[in-house]
């Protein structure tokens, strides 16, 4: 029996230093805690290719394919490897693309092209980061205004560079462009009429000075 004893006690005290080892964030020696990592946006993708060609899915497959070879020659060509967000901006052209064919086709009587196209763009939808509405857009606008410090529209490029990575995949470019644009002529013209008023005031002071002084002769 007292061999049973003796295994039984060491058990316990294996189990309480293994305890204790995780409450220190140290795994006992011969045991392994499983590492995971978050999953990149390429990763994903080339999971959904491979899920995609096991169901039969053959549009999801295709066009996730075409991203995969968007990104592949971005990468050749630039000799590096992309984060998320610069193959978030790829899909967006992506998109873009295929918005300009599907207003293309339907203007050429060609409503079953538009229909695929439309079909693709769902798909890279899946992957873009929720797109911002004219309001949420409005305010972002604002705070790159405020965050650059941009006051006429010579600094449009300031703020675009702010906005871009903020942006990208959610609005389209020239839609945001052209907002900072007409918001930083309203800053412009507002400092015009700012600058005018107080140069007319300062002639008028000017011009009572003057009356002043004549008057101050005169008697």
């Amino acid at each position: 029996m007292q061999p049973l004893v003796q295994y039984a006690i060491g058990d316990v005290a294996a189990d309480t230093v293994s305890r204790y080892a995780l409450q220190l964030g140290k795994a006992p020696r011969g045991r392994s805690r499983p590492r995971c990592h978050p999953v990149s946006l390429s990763e994903r993708i080339r999971s959904d290719v491979t899920a995609a060609m096991r169901s039969g899915d053959v549009l999801r497959r295709d066009v996730l394919r075409m991203a995969q070879n968007a990104l592949y020659n971005a990468e050749k060509r630039d000799r590096r490897t992309y984060s998320d967000d610069e193959l978030v901006g790829i899909l967006a052209r992506e998109v873009k693309t295929r918005g300009e064919s599907v207003e293309a086709f339907r203007a050429g009587g060609r409503e079953d092209l538009a229909t695929k196209e439309e079909a693709e763009i769902a798909v890279l939808q899946d992957y873009l980061p929720q797109a911002l509405d004219e309001a949420a857009l409005s305010t972002l606008v604002s705070e790159a205004i405020a965050a650059t410090g941009a006051t006429s529209a010579r600094d449009l490029g300031k703020v675009m560079g702010w906005l871009a990575p903020r942006t990208r995949g959610r609005a389209d470019g020239k839609v945001v462009s052209g907002m900072v644009a007409a918001r930083l002529a309203q800053a412009d013209l507002a400092g015009h009429d700012v600058s005018g008023h107080d140069r007319a005031t300062d002639r008028v002071h000017a011009t009572d000075h003057a009356t002043d002084r004549a008057a101050g002769r005169e008697g």
